[in-house]
């Protein structure tokens, strides 16, 4: 499919294009945030006793938090905070994925079994259990947040990707390359893996929503994104 195919198919969709109009808004929100926040200062944590507490009213559309800093400021300033661990999540956990699984899908035999065992292990606890249990083990912050939810995520990518490297190994292209004597790692990188990683683009685009509400729930308990930077936790 060309792609001025693609995008025209693409804006047929008026759900597609409200989706895009959403997350636009958001990654602009997140970018201009010093622009856009009313309050940038009380936004990076500077406290305002005087105005505590206040309900929500044209000066602090939002309200205030009991430190007296504007929430609309605050959630605004989130937002960047917020995609930042969404997006870094989804990444890594995708990279981690696609590598194993290609080598599990593709080789077979002892690397497959040493890998999907790997990942059976890893699957058999629920994502936010270990990613509690991992940012327990490293300790508070951004980073430690999102290194334990990336190492909580990556086994659904490898499965994913080693049934795509299944399905795609035994087509006549990849027959026709390993005759021509090419490596398995240039196989793997010219043909399986630009067959393979769409269904994974697919579902990261849904998963970065996921992480960001895991994230958030680190960041409730304590062992995300630390006071006084905003986050939408």
């Amino acid at each position: 499919m060309r792609k001025e195919e693609y995008i025209r198919i693409l804006f047929r969709n008026k759900l597609s294009v409200i989706g895009m109009m959403i997350i636009l808004l958001l990654v602009i929100t997140a970018i201009f945030a010093p622009f856009l926040a009313p309050y940038p200062e009380q936004a990076k944590g500077e406290p305002n006793l005087k105005e505590r507490l206040q309900p929500p009213s044209l000066k602090h559309p939002f309200g205030t938090d009991h430190m007296g800093r504007d929430i609309l400021s605050r959630v605004i300033y989130g937002a960047r905070t917020s995609l930042i661990i969404g997006f870094s999540v989804v990444t890594i956990a995708v990279i981690i994925g696609l590598f194993l699984g290609l080598i599990a899908g593709y080789l077979g035999g002892k690397f497959d079994i040493v890998i999907m065992r790997i990942t059976d292990v890893f699957l058999a606890f629920p994502p936010l259990l270990l990613a509690l249990l991992i940012a327990s083990t490293l300790g508070r912050g951004m980073l430690n947040a999102i290194l334990a939810l990336a190492i909580s995520w990556w086994p659904w990518y490898t499965r994913l990707a080693r049934g795509m490297a299944i399905s795609v190994k035994n087509r006549p292209y990849v027959e026709a390359a390993k005759a021509m004597g090419i490596a398995d790692w240039k196989i793997m990188l010219r043909h399986i893996l630009p067959n393979s990683i769409s269904p994974l683009i697919v579902q990261a685009t849904m998963d970065i929503g996921s992480a960001i509400l895991e994230a958030a729930a680190l960041s409730f308990l304590g062992l995300g994104v630390q006071p006084p930077t905003p986050d939408w936790g």
